[in-house]
């Protein structure tokens, strides 16, 4: 592979990784799916732990490896190492200790939560890309109605959003799905979509977002991975991981998320006034 080809920083080989995730077989898919959520585990892990990990075998993760445009896993590590300190905590280690002391008591299960929210808050400046989180401001303060899309966990996300939408005079639809009712014939060119799902994504957010992005709307997603079918739309993505306790996932990032877009997008507005 020649070396200008080869991904040297962790943003290149992210950025490789949304590029090809629509054309991987779906062994290697699921490699990509892997290294995007855990960056973390690359820099520190085995190729036989990340494969099993992957649910895949450790030559279909050498494959993973050189269809980046690495010679081998080695190489590929290299780059994750280069910053893995600084970007991204070993959060297994760090919870670790939490999980000694188990979660027989109300007050040790509030302390784990607390710390996975600090860690996917700390996250957040590593994860969101301020380019695309000025882009998505600059998008939804310039048109004239904003619809907000997401259901299951990320619908408090969307709720929040019309809530403080609402009380800052932003025209904004809630689409909620209740009753069966399907709103996404309001969806008109000039108006955008915030999208918000995580995997495993939900199918009628993704369709909605493709069928606002065919006509004309412009989209802004709130998700998880680069390989996201929100980011494959050409959606502007604002990627938020949320770390979890079990299977329990809170949502301290992701709202943090929507706080920061509603109170920059209301206050572009009031400007423009």
């Amino acid at each position: 592979m020649p070396e200008d080809l080869t991904p040297t920083s962790i943003e290149a080989v992210l950025e490789r990784l949304s590029e090809k995730a629509e054309t991987l077989p779906r062994r290697l898919k699921q490699c990509a799916d892997y290294v995007a959520a855990n960056p973390d585990r690359v820099a520190v892990s085995t190729v036989a732990e990340l494969s099993q990990a992957a649910g895949v075998q450790p030559s279909a993760f050498m494959r993973f490896c050189q269809e980046l445009g690495f010679s081998g896993f080695s190489q590929m590590q290299k780059v994750f190492r280069s910053d893995h300190a600084s970007r991204w905590p070993d959060y297994r280690t760090r919870l670790a200790a939490l999980h000694e002391h188990g979660t027989e008591s109300p007050f040790a299960l509030l302390a784990e939560f607390v710390e996975v929210g600090r860690m996917s808050l700390e996250n957040l400046m590593t994860s969101v890309d301020p380019a695309a989180l000025e882009e998505a401001v600059t998008r939804l303060a310039a048109v004239r109605t904003i619809h907000l899309v997401g259901f299951r966990r990320a619908f408090p996300v969307t709720s929040y959003f019309s809530y403080a939408f609402a009380k800052m005079q932003v025209p904004a639809i809630l689409h909620s799905g209740l009753g069966g009712m399907d709103a996404c014939d309001t969806i008109r060119p000039g108006d955008a979509v915030i999208a918000v799902s995580f995997a495993p994504y939900t199918e009628r957010t993704i369709e909605i977002a493709g069928e606002a992005k065919a006509r004309g709307a412009d989209v802004i997603a709130i998700t998880d991975l680069v390989t996201s079918p929100l980011v494959r739309l050409g959606a502007i993505p604002l990627l938020v991981t949320e770390l979890d306790v079990g299977a329990f996932r809170a949502l301290s990032a992701s709202l943090s998320v929507a706080i920061v877009l509603a109170v920059a997008v209301g206050a572009a507005r009031e400007k423009e006034k």
